[in-house]
């Protein structure tokens, strides 16, 4: 894992190794010259569609040229990855990746390609937390009294996801760990499914995404005890963090831009030029926040960093909780 971490690092550092010759410089400057792919690995109308049109609108915008959105879901974003893994590297074929890429690359044990190798960071575009909601039959108010709950009646307290790998599990997986409760996973095909037991009672607790649980929580149907990024979020600033509870404890979903390996360095840099230009607009960065996400800058050297970071974390709780996907 090292190894495939340097690997990774040296990808997204390769931006700045090396001066920009005028031949390259000229090609940057003709990019794009004919629509690019934007692929995300979840179907339409989700999330992760959702920023991905939001970027690609605004890089349409910007480039003068169109950024179309090419949805393949299945398999943990896999299929999409391997259609961009396989693209020529040239800057016209680039993907969505999110924090389900960094879980996939330890959940799935027979991939065809190697994320961490294959993939080159661009951009990042957002962040955003997860809500961890109960039903306000659970009659707990604040994290240490859902722990102190849970340890009283180990086994007998149900947690959604939205299915397994996802990140609304793993987050959940590395919240039973620290806090040394036993909860039982409860798979979902998603966060709407799980929202709708969990208002019923059939299940206790739901790391859940924020669009999904937002409106319930305003309404007084769920009770978010915490959300589990390290800070409180500006949609729900009366709601403390996981960490202020169980020290160190940090998650969130993330979405980004990368592209096959190989891309020219030029390239990677006038596209990530543009997407921080775009963080920095306040309509974009309204959009975003009308989604529960927050803008999230980086260079691509230090995107590749934070990919790797996640990978690697999620990769432990992944091989401590004994996850698999297949």
């Amino acid at each position: 894992m090292k190894l495939l971490r340097r690997h990774f690092l040296r990808l997204a550092a390769a931006t700045a190794a090396f001066p920009i010759s005028p031949s390259r410089l000229a090609r940057a400057t003709e990019f794009p010259a004919r629509p690019v792919r934007l692929v995300v690995g979840f179907p339409a109308g989700g999330g992760n569609d959702i920023i991905a049109r939001l970027i690609g609108q605004w890089l349409s915008e910007r480039l003068s040229q169109s950024f179309v959105i090419e949805n393949r879901p299945g398999a943990g974003a896999n299929i999409a990855t391997e259609a961009v893994v396989r693209a020529r590297p040239d800057g016209y074929s680039l993907l969505l990746i999110g924090a389900q890429n960094s879980i996939s690359a330890t959940l799935y044990k027979n991939l065809s390609f190697d994320f961490m190798q294959d993939i080159t960071p661009i951009a990042s575009i957002a962040r955003e937390p997860y809500v961890m909601v109960v039903n306000p039959s659970v009659k707990v108010s604040t994290v240490p009294e859902f722990i102190a709950l849970a340890k009283a009646s180990p086994g007998k307290l149900n947690m959604a996801s939205a299915g397994i790998g996802s990140g609304t599990h793993v987050s959940g997986e590395l919240f039973k760990i620290m806090a040394g409760v036993n909860l039982v996973h409860v798979p979902y095909r998603g966060a709407n499914p799980a929202i709708t037991d969990l208002l019923a009672g059939q299940v206790q607790v739901f790391f859940s995404t924020m669009p999904a649980c937002i409106q319930h929580i305003r309404a007084g149907s769920l009770r978010a005890l915490a959300v589990t990024t390290l800070k409180r979020s500006d949609a729900l600033p009366d709601v403390p963090a996981v960490g202020d509870f169980l020290t160190g404890y940090e998650a969130s979903g993330w979405y980004g831009i990368g592209a096959p390996k190989n891309t020219p360095a030029e390239i990677v840099e006038k596209l990530n030029r543009e997407v921080n230009a775009g963080l920095a607009e306040p309509k974009l960065m309204t959009q975003l926040g009308e989604q529960g996400v927050t803008a999230f800058a980086n260079s691509p050297a230090d995107f590749g960093r934070f990919i790797a970071d996640e990978t690697v974390k999620w990769g432990n709780v992944i091989r401590a909780a004994n996850l698999h996907a297949d």
